[in-house]
């Protein structure tokens, strides 16, 4: 079994509040009982919609670290937020025994490859998002999910 970002498989979780972001492979894999979804931002306590949230100042493995941090495009700090959602996802994982975690590339919690660079403005930048990071950091393989055909499929 992996962990997925929830948004991947349509559930209405991502920052717009809609179901843009399903991906047919995910689906798949779902329908043959390989998935569980899980949305860091909703675990660490932010509604749905919500404002757009970019990393400042790094990528994932920086927030952790304490050196860069997670803000709205109001200018709020939700770095707070973003670490909670993190580690419940990890707590999940642990829990299960679940080894892998598919992410939807972009995102401040769960891309995988790049995310976006902060300045609102569309740029991307490599790096991974906050859980993505602390799951890889805790033994979790990654996956983004343009990886999914490269990768092995089974659980």
């Amino acid at each position: 079994m992996k962990l997925v970002s929830a948004c991947l498989l349509g559930i209405r979780c991502n920052w717009k509040g809609d179901e843009s972001y399903l991906d047919h492979k995910v689906v798949q894999l779902a329908r043959e009982g390989l998935l569980l979804p899980v949305c860091p931002e909703q675990l660490g306590g932010l509604p749905t919609p919500r404002s757009p949230q970019e990393i400042q100042g790094g990528d994932g493995e920086a927030v952790l670290d304490g050196r860069a941090k997670v803000v709205n495009s109001e200018g709020v700090d939700v770095t707070a937020r973003f670490i909670r959602g993190a580690e419940e996802t990890l707590k999940i994982a642990r829990l299960l025994g679940i080894t892998e975690f598919i992410g939807k590339s972009g995102s401040p919690s769960c891309s995988c490859d790049w995310i976006y660079d902060g300045s609102f403005s569309g740029g991307r930048v490599p790096g991974k998002g906050i859980t993505a990071a602390l799951l890889e950091r805790n033994g979790i393989r990654l996956l983004a999910v343009d990886d999914l055909e490269k990768s092995d499929r089974p659980g």
